[in-house]
């Protein structure tokens, strides 16, 4: 895959590597917290295989590599850029992009997701809010909704990133007040 180039994120402890072709099919993104989860993923596995690197995020035509901040990024770009450009398709979707993070299938079995006001909160959150979040390297994904409270988890640069659970995580909140119920509250888990 080749590199168009590398952004850095409102969080510092973040890059994002811009690509000239996609990375995952469609609106499908993947996330990864740990070495266990990229397992099966020979390039997310190769990421990290890479000193102080904790999270790994495919979206679309980019990746995010969020590091725990013990390391220059003046050093670490060399080390991750090396298996990106070494990387196809299939490295990044060995299973061709099936079953992964960004299939609503997978959130069946999450507390609360037959509620009536979920179709109208991913609606917003798809219009409103998910632009924002992969601009800056990063996205969310929806983990329950428990009476009014809406669960989400921050993925790529947003999820160690200070202003994502305060100033951003209010801005959800306030939005999905004033477009699917006032009643509404957010919370990260």
């Amino acid at each position: 895959m080749k590199i168009a180039e590398i952004e850095p994120t409102p969080n510092p402890n973040a890059m994002k590597f811009v690509l000239t072709e996609p990375i995952t099919s469609g609106f499908v993104t993947r996330s990864f917290e740990d070495f266990n989860q990229a397992e099966t993923v020979p390039l997310a596995k190769a990421i990290f295989g890479i000193d102080h690197v904790i999270s790994v995020y495919f979206a679309d035509r980019w990746i995010t590599v969020t590091q725990d901040g013990n390391a220059e990024w003046s050093q670490l770009l060399r080390a991750v850029a090396e298996p990106i450009r070494a990387a196809s398709f299939e490295d990044a979707n060995p299973e061709g992009g099936i079953g992964v993070s960004g299939d609503m299938e997978d959130d069946v079995d999450l507390p609360g997701m037959d509620d009536p006001r979920i179709p109208l909160i991913r609606e917003t959150i798809d219009e409103h809010i998910m632009p924002f979040l992969a601009g800056d390297g990063g996205g969310l994904k929806i983990m329950g909704l428990i009476d009014n409270q809406l669960m989400v988890r921050y993925e790529g640069a947003c999820g160690t990133c200070p202003a994502s659970m305060t100033g951003t995580l209010l801005a959800i909140e306030n939005l999905l007040q004033v477009e699917v119920d006032p009643e509404l509250y957010v919370a990260t888990v």
